[in-house]
């Protein structure tokens, strides 16, 4: 066999291909070129120039819900509005357009709504490119188009919207001019729900008009993802509602409540007044601003004594039924130790059950004494004090414990009732919510779920179990005496026929910040609450700071119809007592039948126009039913009675701006 070359064919078939290939691409990019070339000279000749703009495209920042769907928050497309002015000179001095600046500027201040001079001084500063106003509506700059004046241009931004107005804002947060989330949830999940930015890079000829055959480039942007709260509207506007009427009742510093279910650490609603409207975020004081339910720290007084009592019994140092001596003091040197009500009577030699009814100083300051600074200091850290409780939401405080090697005698008899430490809202009632659910510390948190843009679970939040801190039996002990507590002692304005509810008063003397000791005028008014006791599904912590009223300062009289309201509403949305599968016909007597009544179709009295709503029509709903239709027409309630719906006002089919409050009225069926 003859050994030869082995012939390689470079210009096989395929090879051919790709050679006329890139020859073609190359004639097609060598005559784009020369087409751009050549328009140039044509729009240069016609006195028009070209200049290339790049843009950061800001991408669709993904919306809030609460636990029913509702939207809490939102983003709109809108403008920002700029100018080249040494462009717009040119084409004055050029005699191209034939306003003079003033005239823009008195044209672009009506419709901005913006100081006419402002926009001149803006105007007249030797710049290819300013930015004249930021969120501006699609229909202003709409209008600013039509005026075709040359170097004003237009970027794409988003405006943040709330719906709800001041529902949640606290917790919602803000977000700033660039669309960044800086307070609250919209901080926390800032970097889910912002998004991923793209850019587009075009050219431009002198009256901002796109040249089409331009090499334009960009990558677009990817919309942020939604997430789902724990929050649920009908709940989160109970909460609202008791703020108000608090705040006006009271008219104290602040109010603040907070609802949880406490067998999974789920956030269900929380709100402080005084509030804002984050739409409008700058016209008030980050003060104003804080979620005080997260981020106030105050000594809670007597509500703690819940804490003190479960350690005690965990530990075996005392049982429900052991004695202690109260006649109304008790000295520790060189301090005596008072009961809010030593004034009236000494109380004999209560039980631990009936001190707690009593709420007695004395006898709590005893119980802590019998556990010791160690006991009493592993206990107070088991049960989250001294540390965030890692809530996913921004602005959340740690609250303050002494010490242990600095605890004295007299430190651990205040401690016991509620004072030397100074705790949050979220802390204590995740703390008694562990007392509720038979002794797990759960982490308490405020979203459910994540989700792409198109509905899509990216992730669904779970609960989540800290420490088992104190056992099952303990925990049903301690519930018992809270049960006691609302049935014959001091919380008995948060008594509801039918159902069990354990709570607990607080009544706490701030400190004077003047002289460091406590107040003898100031005080928080609190109270704390869980049903129904064998299974709960709420629990509920009201704090009234610094109440100014005649009725006084004690968190029994203060905040525990504030409290009740709240379960007793929530528990009737849940189906307790009334069931949301209510019967059509429910049977009154053996000979009499009532027939229960159903919505009717809505005629509306006109048609609505932007930000109005139609009355829908409730008759015959349950509290549940009647709670969801209100919340998904975006409008607030003030619910009376039980049953079902017999009354509303407005009536079905008027019309009212969004946001807007309906009473109703809820009655048992009759023959």
């Amino acid at each position: 066999m003859k050994k030869g070359r082995i012939k390689t064919n470079y210009f096989s078939r395929d090879r051919w291909i790709q050679l006329i290939l890139l020859v073609i691409i190359l004639l097609v990019c060598g005559r784009l070129v020369v087409l751009q070339v050549v328009q140039a000279s044509n729009l240069k000749a016609k006195g028009i120039e070209r200049r290339t703009i790049d843009q950061s495209l800001r991408p669709d920042r993904g919306a809030i819900f609460d636990a029913q769907g509702n939207v809490l928050a939102q983003s709109i497309p809108v403008k920002e509005v700029y100018a080249d002015p040494r462009m717009l000179s040119k084409q004055i001095e050029n005699k191209k357009f034939e306003r003079s600046k003033e005239d823009v500027a008195k044209e672009l201040g009506s419709i901005l709504e913006i100081d006419p001079q402002a926009i001149l001084d803006k105007l007249n500063k030797d710049l290819a490119w300013i930015s004249l106003a930021h969120q501006v509506d699609i229909q202003k700059a709409d209008k600013i188009k039509a005026l075709k004046i040359p170097g004003v241009g237009y970027s794409e931004e988003e405006k943040r919207v709330y719906p709800m107005g001041m529902f949640a804002a606290s917790a919602l947060g803000i977000v700033n001019g660039d669309g960044h989330g800086v307070e609250g949830v919209e901080y926390y999940y800032d970097k889910e729900l912002f998004g991923k930015p793209g850019f587009q890079s075009e050219e431009q000829d002198t009256k901002a008009r796109s040249i089409l055959d331009a090499l334009n480039q960009g990558d677009p942007s990817r919309p942020g993802n939604s997430i789902t709260l724990t929050l649920d509207a009908t709940i989160q506007y109970y909460i609202e509602q008791q703020l108000d009427q608090a705040m006006k009742a009271t008219k104290a510093n602040s109010v603040t409540i907070l609802a949880m279910d406490p067998m999974t650490g789920r956030v269900l609603g929380m709100g402080s007044r005084p509030s804002f409207d984050p739409t409008d975020y700058n016209n008030v004081t980050p003060e104003v601003r804080r979620n005080l339910a997260i981020s106030m720290s105050y000594e809670p007084g007597s509500t703690f004594k819940i804490i003190t009592g479960a350690a005690a019994l965990e530990e075996g140092k005392i049982q429900p039924d052991d004695t202690f001596e109260d006649p109304g003091f008790l000295r520790i040197s060189p301090l005596y130790i008072t009961n809010w009500d030593s004034d009236q009577k000494p109380h004999g030699y209560p039980t631990f059950t009936e001190g707690m009814q009593l709420s007695s100083n004395v006898v709590l300051a005893q119980v802590g004494l019998k556990m010791g600074k160690a006991i009493f200091d592993t206990y107070l850290k088991a049960f989250g004090f001294g540390s965030k409780t890692s809530i996913d939401i921004s602005g959340e405080e740690s609250g303050l414990l002494l010490p242990e090697e600095k605890i004295r005698e007299i430190d651990i008899a205040t401690m016991s009732f509620g004072q030397a430490n100074s705790v949050t809202p979220i802390q204590l009632l995740t703390a008694i919510s562990a007392i509720a659910n038979g002794g797990t510390l759960y982490r308490p948190y405020i979203v459910d779920k994540i989700s792409t843009f198109d509905g899509q679970i990216v992730e669904q939040k779970q609960p989540t179990s800290v420490r088992q801190v104190v056992s099952q039996s303990t925990a049903s002990q301690m519930t018992n005496i809270l049960e006691q507590v609302v049935s014959n002692g001091t919380g008995n304005t948060a008594s509801i026929p039918g159902i069990r509810v354990a709570g607990k008063t607080g009544t706490a003397q701030k400190v004077d910040p003047k002289t460091g000791g406590y107040s003898t005028t100031d005080f928080i008014a609190s109270f704390v609450a869980y049903a129904p006791a064998e299974d709960p599904k709420i629990a509920v912590l009201v704090i009234i700071d610094t109440p100014k009223t005649e009725e006084g300062h004690q968190g029994g009289t203060l905040a525990g119809p504030r409290a009740k309201a709240i379960i007793e509403g929530a528990l009737q949305y849940y189906g307790l007592p009334v069931s949301n599968d209510t019967q059509s016909t429910v049977v009154i007597s053996p000979s009499d039948t009532a027939v229960r009544p159903l919505p009717q179709p809505v005629i509306p009295e006109r048609t609505p126009i932007g930000g109005e709503i139609v009355i829908p029509d409730l008759t015959g709903m349950t509290m549940r039913q009647a709670g969801e239709t209100l919340a998904k027409s975006e409008l607030h309630f003030d619910f009376s009675g039980s049953g079902l719906v017999n009354q509303q006002s407005p009536q079905a089919g008027k019309i009212v701006t969004r946001g807007a409050t309906v009473e109703v009225k809820f009655s048992p069926l009759t023959p």
